[in-house]
């Protein structure tokens, strides 16, 4: 008996010793997890941040954008200093002068200096083609290096948007020389050491990418410590994996496409454990019109105007995108630099949008539901594309919209490189699409205009297209801010009245964050967030 109370009484303080253990590891494991959670953000995106390779396309540029850095910063208060301290430009505006920062180190240990900012320019400018879209590199003569932290950048002719292009996210950012293939980058890079607040430094793809704090950052190391991008298929599992604190942070990418819908981050928010933060605008999404496919209606524009009268956009800024992007007017929202310029307000107006087509010949005859001119039909196709289910519904929208003033609308969904290759080529009638971006704007859009792999099918087909194009000529030169303003307003004023850029809403760019992460703020551009500036309270 007594020998059973004694093995009782050693197996009740062996069940204690180990529940006390079990209590303390756990402890210890939530202690662990809070620090760990003080220290790390992991977010969510649909894809993989791919190559990082700054001077090509395919990357994330949220990624890029805590990896390299620019020149210069663009701000909402202007271009202010970053890799360089200060600039001067000559009184011709076509020598710019950089004196660089004498504490900057990649991340690989070698230095940032003249030479490679050098180094990085040049082979930006020996892959020519595949930068053609942006129109500094058409004007950059020859990169200087002056001495070891002094650079010369000179230009064929004065271009007011120099400092501005050099400071986007890509390509005009720095990689370590030592990174290049054979003095190159065009053909890919050996690694991704840039100069930023974050060092790449795990990639496993399609699954995720684990970015480390950059302790001897020239601007002081980061608060966050770790930034891990998490590759999930969005809605549901995005959803899922943020209640059950796997990821805790959202953001809208760079394709503009959220990885939740409004219901979805209300139901974080209202959790308690989670905050939405929404930017200003930062775009305009648009259905682009072919303007010059002469042998369909919507090279007239009137049929444009009519299309622009019959959208109701208040509608599909509250029902579809739940009062998350608002009601577009105008190619650019009004605190887009040049763009507060006063146009023809086209509200939604179904009768107006049929007086307009029957002064122009669209008749409906014979109980027909679609109306013809001339023995031709009133029809069109508009593409979209069909991995956003948000273009989907307003597409569906707008052809139901459309058939009340009698135009017969076909909506085909289509990738989205096969819907950029038909931009251009001209093989569309109308599109979605949206602007470059507040940072980009209106330079960058407006200078698409002439572009055969942007809009050039847009605007080719307009009684002013030569007008058009000798002003943006000129406004990409001028040196005078009155005149740059003046060219900027005829500019617009000019694509408003043919209606070929079709306003709907204006995007911003979205965050649900953990409820205790301060300092969330934005770049001008929509395609990065200043994760540096970020800190959990």
């Amino acid at each position: 008996m007594k020998k059973c109370k004694l093995v009782g009484l050693i197996f009740l303080v062996i069940s204690i010793l180990v529940a006390c253990s079990a209590e303390n590891s756990t402890s210890e494991k939530k202690e662990d997890d809070a620090a760990k959670s003080e220290n790390e953000l992991i977010y969510t995106s649909a894809k993989d941040i791919n190559d990082m390779n700054p001077h090509l396309y395919t990357g994330s540029m949220p990624a890029q954008g805590m990896v390299y850095e620019s020149l210069v910063e663009n701000t909402e208060d202007g271009i202010k200093p970053l890799l360089a301290e200060s600039w001067k430009v000559s009184e011709d505006g076509k020598v710019y002068t950089f004196y660089l920062r004498k504490d900057v180190k990649f991340h690989d240990g070698e230095p940032f200096n003249a030479e490679a900012v050098k180094k990085n320019i040049e082979a930006v400018q020996n892959n020519a083609e595949k930068h053609a879209w942006i129109k500094l590199s058409t004007k950059i003569e020859s990169v200087n290096a002056v001495d070891e932290h002094t650079v010369e950048l000179v230009l064929s002719e004065a271009y007011y948007p120099t400092l501005v292009e050099l400071s986007m996210t890509r390509p005009y950012v720095f990689i370590s020389p030592k990174d290049f293939k054979n003095g190159e980058t065009k053909d890919g890079v050996n690694g991704f050491n840039g100069t930023g607040p974050y060092i790449l430094t795990e990639h496993k793809t399609d699954e995720y990418a684990t970015f480390e704090a950059n302790e001897d950052y020239w601007n002081g190391s980061p608060k966050i410590k770790k930034i891990t991008s998490k590759v999930l298929p969005a809605g549901e599992t995005t959803l899922l994996a943020l209640q059950k604190g796997e990821v805790n942070f959202v953001f809208t990418d760079d394709r503009g496409a959220d990885s939740l819908n409004v219901e979805a981050m209300n139901q974080l928010v209202d959790s308690g454990d989670y905050q939405l933060v929404r930017s200003e605008p930062m775009n305009t999404k648009m259905i682009v019109a072919n303007s010059s496919k002469a042998d369909n209606p919507i090279s007239e524009t009137a049929v444009r105007e009519a299309i622009w009268y019959s959208i109701d956009r208040e509608t599909i800024s509250k029902d579809i995108f739940n009062g998350t992007e608002s009601v577009a007017h105008t190619l650019f929202s009004p605190n887009v630099n040049y763009a507060d310029v006063d146009l023809k307000k086209r509200g939604y107006d179904v009768e107006k949008a049929k007086e307009i087509l029957e002064k122009n010949g669209w008749k409906l005859e014979n109980g027909n539901e679609v109306r013809t001119k001339d023995g031709k039909k009133l029809a069109m196709e508009l593409y979209y594309d069909s991995n956003s289910s948000s273009q989907k519904t307003q597409a569906e929208f707008i052809q139901a919209s459309l058939k009340e003033i009698g135009l017969q609308l076909e909506i085909i969904g289509e990738e989205s490189t096969s819907i950029a290759n038909r931009r251009s080529t001209g093989d569309y009638d109308l599109l979605f699409n949206q602007t470059w971006g507040l940072a980009y704007d209106p330079q960058s859009t407006i200078a698409a205009f002439t572009s055969e792999a942007s809009y050039l099918h847009t605007t080719k087909g307009i009684d002013k297209a030569d007008e058009l194009y000798k002003k943006i000529e000129q406004v990409m030169i001028s040196t005078d801010e009155q005149t740059r303003k003046s060219l900027y307003a005829d500019i617009l004023t000019i694509v408003h009245e043919e209606a070929i850029f079709i306003p709907i809403s204006n995007g911003s760019v979205t965050v649900v964050a953990p409820k205790n992460l301060s300092g969330i703020s934005f770049k001008q551009t929509q395609f990065e967030l200043p994760f540096e500036l970020m800190n959990f309270k």
